[in-house]
């Protein structure tokens, strides 16, 4: 069954976290079409959050068309976004964890490695590459 968990230093809304994270699980095939999401109700008792908290980022998921609510069973992923297969996730994993432990060893922290790779992502984006 798929986890959450939350950032509670990361000042992004708690619902946000939740839609992010069944994103990327999805992006990278650990959620796959016809898998179900915990229910409302255990997601608020684990992550002691508001139920409401949970539903909307249910609606927001559902409203993304990546998720779908069957009446009495569970959420449901409804469809995938162009899964990484699993070899090529792998090869780029270790690539890239290799990159963070030199960036770590370059002395950057957690937060300007993200910045770096937000930086880099935005650039492809303004120049086509991506």
């Amino acid at each position: 069954m798929f986890v959450f968990r939350l950032d509670p230093s990361s000042g992004v809304p708690t619902y946000l976290q939740l839609v992010d994270q069944v994103r990327r699980a999805v992006l990278l095939g650990y959620l796959c079409d016809g898998d179900r999401l915990p229910t409302v109700r255990e997601v608020a008792a684990t992550l002691v959050v508001n139920p409401n908290t949970v539903a909307k980022a249910y609606r927001e998921l559902d409203h993304a068309g990546l998720t779908s609510a069957r009446a009495g069973q569970g959420t449901f992923v409804t469809g995938s976004i162009g899964e990484v297969p699993t070899a090529t996730y792998a090869q780029l994993s270790r690539r890239l964890r290799g990159w963070l432990n030199t960036a770590r060893e370059a002395g950057l922290t957690s937060e300007q490695v993200r910045a770096l790779v937000s930086a880099v992502l935005d650039d492809e984006s303004r120049t086509g590459a991506a």
